[in-house]
Parts: structure tokens; sequence; C-alpha cells
């Protein structure tokens, strides 16, 4: 087990109820007695450290998104906790507010969320000297039969004074004159092409990213430019390849301000997705210019001021610059880097054709006649390697094999299956508001919610045990990853190492697909295939490889897009840090002026309005970018 594994491998410890024989106190009675307990101690700071312990437990647990730092910080123990409020809260004053009200999904309730574990959870509403937001309590009760708190979650909404144009506070829209520039038509032209002032914000790439950070900053009033290389509004999915389809359901993946419709499929054809991304733009009025890189950037530290040189391409290909100087750059070209593209020894005596997986488009375009006749070896043991696989022997390739190096997660999108397991009372058709969901869903740090799902995973595995049978069978390796905690883990700590099944697994069970383990991976090519680091040096003859061989860390989109000496200051970016956040994306890149957006569709929406926040905190002078602690100016 890697260091940084073994690190988030935690034991929950066993909470239940003490007096079973007693009738307790309603689960709201113990959490309203708790919640005025934490209002108090919150508001005296000079006393908090004494009284932390009369309301919290040892081993309690703080998550914080900007409530009181201008981070995302996961605090473990009492002691932990106790520092970061002394440090913040004096000049906070973090106040928690109201619990949900009656009617809300997260009214005060009993929760337990595996054997040996319960607690009383609810959502509260609080306010401090900068913002207002939402957070998440669960009580458990201790030896001594009292409750107390032993995880909260605080995320900030938004900040005074600054509020997102929403609701009651949208634009009125109504003027019958042509002041400012014309009519609307008019002067939204002038403001796309941001002909009267210049962006604060420019994004690069309008995918999920790069639409769901312009939204936030459109409702927040921060003049935002999204610049993509591409020649329309939803390339970056309408280019992949032919059969592609979201892996996560419709329900999880809205975008901020404007859901699917309730019409929209559970899972999402990428040429669909593409459509939707080209009229969000226009129905929620984002500033894009298509066709257009930066060509040349410098940033000045003391200004903390981009000077960014635009090219831009028209449809017949010419060309205009522009140079900008925004104060952010915000890089939304996806979660990962550069493809990963292995060189091995003989690479070029083989005969055959050679390319990475994102160079897939569709199997079907080869001519039947010739493709029947086809060995295809796809390495890698992915989504795009199973979805690639698949694509080859549905158009009809003479054989399609899997090269595996170690086990994957294999969890089925089939419906009642493990995708749907996974959201059910979440991210489902009986669900709460999505931002009620997504404080929820976000409100356990890491570590807890890995250790939750080791028994989920199991669970999965017992709905699923047919086909990860017939996986064995066939000489596929599973890996439910560390501690066998499943998907998420993997995903937020590797990006990768699984597959959500969309029908290759059974292909595999059939023998349609076949599997080749080698765990040395390949040592060289020949002519004819590849040759394996195996103690037999085993020939595996191949006339297509495909290289779904993943990407590498984001910040090489640094490199190719601003220059080698802006991505040098940028930290690492994903897997987790030693408290058990994402590093990097949606916080601080260590570069000042520079962030990094990206993940899947939920994540953009949902830190989309952290990363904003962010943003506006700087130019309103609260966020010190320039200061290690970041510290809050009040």
């Amino acid at each position: 087990m890697l260091a940084t594994d073994s690190l988030h491998t935690i034991q929950l410890p066993s909470f239940t109820p003490k007096h079973p024989d007693i009738a307790p106190p309603s689960p709201t009675e113990i959490t309203t007695k708790w919640f005025a307990a934490f209002q108090d101690v919150l508001a005296s700071p000079s006393d908090l450290a004494a009284r932390l312990p009369t309301i919290m437990h040892t081993d309690c647990w703080w998550r914080d998104k900007l409530g009181l730092s201008w981070d995302f910080r996961t605090l473990r123990g009492i002691d932990a906790v106790r520092d970061y409020l002394t440090t913040y809260q004096p000049s906070l004053k973090l106040r928690p507010e109201n619990l949900a009200k009656p009617g809300n999904r997260y009214t005060p309730k009993i929760d337990v969320p595996m054997d040996g574990l319960e607690w009383i959870e609810a959502m509260f509403d609080w306010e401090s000297t900068v913002g207002r937001g939402k957070g998440i309590i669960r009580l458990a009760q201790g030896d001594d039969a009292q409750w107390k708190g032993y995880m909260v979650y605080t995320a900030l909404q938004e900040i005074k004074g600054h509020e997102e144009r929403i609701g009651h506070r949208r634009p009125h829209g109504g003027k019958n004159s042509l002041e400012g520039g014309g009519n609307w038509a008019e002067r939204r032209e002038r403001e796309k092409e941001f002909v009267d002032e210049e962006p604060t914000v420019v994004c690069i790439g309008a995918g999920q990213a790069g639409l769901n950070m312009a939204a936030r900053f459109k409702a927040l009033g921060v003049p935002c430019l999204v610049i993509d290389m591409n020649d329309r509004i939803g390339d970056n999915w309408r280019k992949r390849y032919r059969t592609l389809v979201t892996h996560d359901p419709a329900h999880f993946t809205h975008m901020a301000y404007l859901p699917f419709p309730p019409t929209w499929p559970i899972f999402t054809p990428k040429d669909k997705l593409a459509d939707w991304f080209e009229a969000y733009a226009s129905l929620l009025e984002l500033n894009v210019w298509m066709r257009s890189t930066i060509t040349a950037s410098t940033y000045d530290d003391a200004s903390h001021t981009w000077t960014a040189t635009v090219e831009r391409r028209d449809a017949a290909g010419n060309k205009t610059t522009r140079v900008l100087h925004p104060r952010h750059i915000i890089m939304c070209t996806g979660h990962s880097g550069k493809p990963k593209v292995p060189n091995f020894p003989n690479q070029a005596s083989f005969k055959g054709k050679l390319y990475h997986g994102s160079a897939h488009k569709d199997a079907s375009q080869i001519p039947a006649a010739e493709l029947a006749s086809k060995r295809v070896v796809v390495v890698g043991t992915g989504n795009s390697g199973h979805d690639i696989a698949q694509n080859y022997h549905e158009a009809g390739a003479g054989s399609v094999t899997l090269l595996q190096r170690r086990g994957t997660y294999v969890i089925s999108a089939l419906d009642g299956k493990g995708i749907f397991m996974m959201h059910e009372g979440l991210y489902d058709e009986d669900g709460p508001p999505t931002l009620d969901a997504d404080i929820y869903g976000e409100s356990l740090p890491h570590a807890v919610a890995f250790a939750l799902n080791v028994d989920f995973t199991r669970r999965v595995a017992a709905v699923e045990a047919a086909t990860l049978a017939g996986l064995k069978k066939a000489g596929f390796a599973l890996d439910a990853g560390p501690d066998g905690s499943g998907l998420m883990r993997k995903y937020l700590t590797r990006g990768g190492g699984y597959y959500i099944d969309v029908g290759a697994s059974q292909l595999i069970a059939d023998g349609k697909i076949n599997v080749v383990r080698s765990e040395g991976g390949i040592a060289s090519f020949s002519p004819d295939g590849l040759v394996l680091a195996d103690a037999a040096s085993t020939l595996l003859p191949a006339d297509v490889v495909v290289l779904a061989t993943g990407y590498d860390n984001m910040k090489t989109s640094v490199a190719k897009s601003l220059g080698e000496e802006h991505a040098a200051r940028c930290a690492d970016v994903w897997d987790l840090d030693r408290e058990g956040e994402i590093r990097t994306m949606w916080r601080p890149s260590g570069h000042p002026g520079l962030w990094f957006c990206g993940g899947n569709l939920a994540m953009c929406r949902i830190h989309s309005r952290t990363l904003a926040l962010q943003v506006l905190a700087v130019e309103l002078g609260l966020n010190r970018q320039d200061e290690p602690c970041r510290s809050l100016v009040v």
C-alpha cells in the first residue's frame, strides 16, 4: 500500500445508543439542544478552547470550504479543530443560525451509515462577517451517553454585498430604449467582444469546467471570457469517439442554474451533450471565443495582472490578435493533462497501426472486410480501454484483446446496480434539490467516506456477483482499491483504475473480448505485435494497438497553453494532500492568478461556485494570494 493510501485509511469509531431500553429524546430535541450550545461556544472566542470539548468528541472532524479560510481544509481531532477555530473565529465570527426547516430532507434525523455507527445528522445555515453558507452536522453518542459533535461541515455560498444575481436579484432586462450601446442583441455583441471593458477572468476551455465557471461569474457580475481552440462549443465532447455516452446519470450531472429537462435520458450521448453545451452558453449569455488560443503570456507579480495575446481564427482561417490583461486565468481543459504516450523499444519496427486512445474515433469507419482480419490490442483497462475494445468488437474486428497490467475496479451502470446504488436517495428522481444534495454529498471528509465505502463496495459486489465471477473466470483481475473502498477513492487519488460497465464486461465474460495479463506491461514491440514483459517474453500478435494509457498531470496543460515558466510555479494537480483534500484543483495553484477547474460534470457544477468565490474574494481584497496562510481580511 502506498504511503498516501495508508494516510487516508482509517478505522471509524463505534457510536451506538447507550441506553436502548430508555426512550431517548427525539433527534430534533437532541440536535436543537446541541445546536444552542454550538452557537454559544462559537460566540465566545475567548473561552472557545476550554468549552469546545463540551460539544465535540475528542476524535472529531471539521471539513471547511471557504467558511473560515480561503481554502479547503479537513481538520481531524479536537486539538486541530480548536487551533483552526481559535485562529479564524475571532475575526470571522461564524454564527450557526438555522437548522433545516420542517419539510427539508435534512431536518435532524438518525442515520446508520454502517453497523456499529449511528449518528444524528442535520443541515444548517450560517453567517459570518464576510458571507453566508450552509453546513451539515453529525452528532454521535459517546460512552458517557452524551450527544456531541462528531463531524461538522461548513461551505461558503455567497459573499455579503456580492450575492449572485439570481431569483429575487435577477436582472430587470426590460429596457425599451437604446441606452448602453443599442438594443439587447447589440449590447450583447459588445459584451461578448469585450468592446467596452477587459475580462477580469479568462477561462481556457469551453467544456463543462469553463462553461460552469463562466455561468458563476456571470451571476456574480465578474467579466469573464472563455476561449477554446475548437470550431464549436461542445466540440470537446462532439469530437470524441462515436459511441461515447456519459457514465454518470443526468440527475448527478446538471450544470449551474440550468438543470437538464425531465425528458433528458439518464445517460447522455456525447453529441447530445455537446449540443446542450452550445445552447447553455447561448441561454446564459456566456462570453465565448472559439477558434482562439493564447500565443504569449506574462504575469506581473506586482500588479497581479496577466498580459495575454489571444490569436483568433475565423471560419475562413483568417487570423487576428487581441492583447488582454485579465487578473485571473483558469485552466478548464479537463482534469488531466497531455495524453500519456509511452515509447517502447523497437516501436518503429511495428508494421501495424499504433495510436493513443485520445485519437480514437469509430472502428466502424474502417471497411468491414479490412477490419475482419485485424487483431486489435487495447492497452489499458479503464473506461476508455473498455469502450474502445467494445467499439472494435461491435464493428467486427477479427479479434479484440485487452492488455491488463494491474487490477481494475468494475461497477455496473445497469438499472438497479452499482452506479444507481451510489446515487440512491441523493441524485435520483426522488432526491432533494440539487443544491442540498451537493452540500450533503460534499460534507464527509474523504477519509470517512472511504471507510464507509468499504461496506458499500461489498454490497455492490453482492448485487453484481455474476458479472464479477464472469470476469474472474475470463482472467480479468479485479481490484476494489485500498481497503476495498471502491470507485471514488480510485478516481480521487489516481483519476483512473476503474471501469463503469456499459456492456464490455459481458463481452469479456463471454470470451468475445480477450484478456491478457502482464504485470510488467510491454517489454518491446516486434514487427507483428507486442513482446510482453513476462518470464516467457510472450509475443502478443497485433495489427492495431491502441494505447489507452491515460493522461499526464494537469499542470502539463499550463506548459502547453501558457509556457513552462508558469507551469513550474504550479503544484501538482489531483490526488489528496495530507488532510485529504484534492490537491490544487479548485484551490490555490501555487501561481497567483492561475487556477484549475476540472473533473466530471457534477464536480464542475459544485466547485465552480467555490472557485468563483475565491476569485471574487481576491478582487474584493478579502483573499490575499501573496500570503502563505491565505488570510482573511475583515
